[in-house]
């Protein structure tokens, strides 16, 4: 008789098992679209000591800029350190041929930082968290016209060398936070 297979919570997945998860999504989303010029970014945003007070975090794929995250600590808000960040983020995504960015925040967090900075309100999903919203914004870049890349190779790191470091790089698939200003 066969072994039946079991669903197992885990409410601190492993990181090389999340790795695997995003690298076979991706490689159903390319090969159900055919573009493969999917590409992270990490932007930080360093004192002259090194220490870091701001960091973006996303990828471009098929003509868009995904920011998944993007967070400055509250006493660093307000100083223009995430509209710094924010303008690097379009500026790679300009370089990367994206014509728009697309971000995820809550009511609570940054909705007017994004909309000051040319976001509209493309989505909600009220009642997340309970009492507020979850909002999907997008800016459109025009003048950058996504490039044809469905033929370009991305090296991407192997599970092994994810399982090395210490470094996580998507913590959370389900829950985007992006706090700033």
């Amino acid at each position: 008789m066969a072994e039946q297979m079991v669903v197992v919570v885990e409410t601190e997945p492993d990181a090389i098992n999340i790795r695997l998860l995003e690298e076979r999504l991706y490689e159903f989303n390319v090969e159900a679209t055919g573009i493969a010029d999917g590409k992270s970014f990490g932007l930080f945003l360093r004192e002259p000591s090194g220490t870091m007070i701001g960091v973006a975090y996303g990828w471009t794929w098929g003509g868009t800029c995904h920011l998944r995250y993007l967070f400055v600590p509250a006493d660093r808000r307000n100083q223009g350190h995430g509209t710094r960040l924010m303008q690097a983020v379009e500026d790679e995504a300009r370089l990367r041929r994206c014509g728009q960015i697309v971000v995820e925040t809550h009511d609570f967090q940054a909705p007017g930082f994004y909309r000051k900075l040319g976001f509209d309100v493309t989505g909600v999903v009220e009642g997340y968290p309970r009492g507020h919203r979850y909002l999907t914004l997008v800016k459109p870049l025009p003048g950058a016209e996504p490039q044809d890349r469905s033929q370009s190779t991305i090296v991407r790191p192997s599970i092994a060398a994810v399982a090395g470091s210490t470094r996580r790089t998507r913590a959370n698939l389900a829950v985007s936070v992006a706090m700033a200003t």
